[in-house]
């Protein structure tokens, strides 16, 4: 290799060298200003989630309780229909009872 090539490759690399370590503390500052740009976004995201979260709950808290009440309403009804067979088949039985009356003697 001829010294003007050996020349050129180490101001090359020597160039390179100070640029990098120039750069090096603009890297970091930037680095550390993106990483507290991103954990402010972090935090307002988070915020905004549970925000939206609490009223997704809410709503469906709500939904919930309404199905409920239906439930218990609809459960009472079938209730008092059960009751109402109940009385009615208590009566019939008790006319069969009335009704019937065992055959004394005879063949059957």
């Amino acid at each position: 290799m001829s010294p003007e090539v050996l020349i050129a490759l180490i101001t090359a690399v020597s160039v390179l060298g100070a640029a990098v370590v120039a750069a090096v503390p603009a890297l970091l500052a930037l680095q550390r200003r993106t990483r507290g740009a991103v954990e402010a976004d972090g935090a307002a995201t988070r915020e905004a989630t549970l925000d939206a979260l609490s009223v997704v709950g809410a709503r469906i808290e709500a939904k919930f309780d309404a199905h409920i009440g239906d439930l218990r309403d609809d459960i009472d009804d079938v209730r008092e229909s059960v009751a109402r067979v109940r009385e009615w088949q208590a009566g019939h039985d008790a006319e069969h009872l009335l009704i019937t009356r065992p055959r004394s003697g005879g063949d059957a």
